[in-house]
Parts: C-alpha cells; sequence; structure tokens
C-alpha cells in the first residue's frame, strides 16, 4: 500500500517547514510520498518547499504553475497527482503532532 499526502499552500513560509516535518516524522510500514500544490506563493514558500525536496527528491513531489490557480483547483490538481490507495490531507498552514498518526489510520 502507498498512501499520498496531499498539500495545498499559498503564502504559508511562515507555518510549511513545520507541515512536512511533521509529514516526515510519520512511522508506518508501507511507504508514502508527499503531493504539495504551490499556488504561486509571493513569499518564501517555494522556496522552503525547495530545500525538503532536495533532501527527500523521492518522498516529495511539488506541483506548481504559472500564475496563481486559486484553492480549488490547486487542491483539484494535487489531489489528481496522488496515486496511491489512500490519500491523506493536512494544509501547509497546518501540521500532525502523532508519529503515528498514519498508521493508525490505515491499521484502522
Amino acid at each position: 500500500r502507498v498512501l499520498f499526502r496531499s498539500t495545498i499552500t499559498y503564502n504559508h513560509e511562515k507555518y510549511i517547514a513545520e507541515a512536512i516535518d511533521s509529514f516526515l516524522m510519520q512511522e508506518t510500514d508501507f511507504p508514502f510520498e508527499i503531493v504539495i500544490g504551490e499556488d504561486c506563493s509571493t513569499d518564501g514558500t517555494r522556496k522552503i518547499i525547495q530545500e525538503y525536496i532536495n533532501k527527500y527528491p523521492n518522498i516529495i513531489t511539488l506541483i506548481i504553475s504559472d500564475s496563481n490557480v486559486g484553492m480549488q483547483e490547486n487542491g483539484l490538481r494535487t489531489m489528481n497527482a496522488c496515486k496511491g490507495e489512500f490519500i491523506a490531507f493536512c494544509e501547509g498552514d497546518d501540521y500532525w503532532t502523532d508519529a503515528k498518526k498514519l498508521q493508525i489510520q490505515i491499521d484502522e
């Protein structure tokens, strides 16, 4: 089983690192991928995401466009990029506190 983590973000420079760290800390017995839809932020959000991609190129996928597409379209394109059996959602200005969150949800 592969689980895809879908995140949309826009101008979440202050929060995106904490969100990504909370995804990466997940303890699972299955592989997962993080798919992030970055909607042309005007702050440093994309730069921070790119730093994570450089460290975790096989885990994090970034979806971008040349212009802002809005929350609904960004969410749709990001969700459509997920190919796993399950999708977990968490926006770029939020984070998970339990390292076993994904494992618990899959096991239930």
